[in-house]
């Protein structure tokens, strides 16, 4: 007998290029600042659905993509997103029972934490800090989780991997 081999892959895939594509693309500088966190909410949302497919290690290497593509401290964002995936993946079972408005809080905290930890980079570095403007696409990320959380899982169920 032959296991067939794990469907939706390349649904993961996708949604994580489509993330990386949303934060390098290019905005006025007046709303740069208001880009929301891309990755981070599409590695939380795969997280939180399949943790068996998609966990630390991916989150990890999704983290040294965003850290290559936008030119950032290499390793800098693949802590913070190994960092929320740890939690997200121990916590998937709970966080799931709830009703999407209080994911969304939970998915704005970890986005906190995950700005929280770049920021301690940017400190232990010598880099400028950054304004309070700095925590608005957390906020943002609060109000796109809903909206997120449809879209993928709408996909995730066609491809057949939700």
């Amino acid at each position: 007998m032959t296991e067939a081999a794990p469907r939706g892959g390349w649904l993961i895939l996708v949604s994580l290029l489509v993330a990386l594509l949303l934060t390098v693309l290019p905005m006025p500088a007046a709303t740069d600042a208001f880009r929301p966190q891309w990755v981070a909410l599409v590695t939380l949302y795969w997280c939180l659905t399949v943790p068996e497919r998609f966990g630390v290690f991916a989150a990890f290497a999704a983290g040294l993509a965003v850290d290559v593509v936008t030119g950032s401290l290499f390793g800098q964002h693949a802590l913070g997103l190994s960092l929320i995936a740890y939690a997200a993946v121990e916590l998937h079972q709970r966080i799931r029972l709830f009703p999407l408005w209080q994911q969304a809080l939970f998915v704005w905290v970890l986005l906190l934490v995950e700005r929280l930890l770049n920021l301690w980079v940017l400190a232990a570095t010598g880099q400028p800090m950054p304004f309070l403007i700095y925590w608005v696409p957390t906020l943002l990320g609060l109000l796109l989780w809903p909206w997120l959380f449809v879209i993928l899982s709408d996909f995730g169920r066609r491809a057949g991997l939700v």
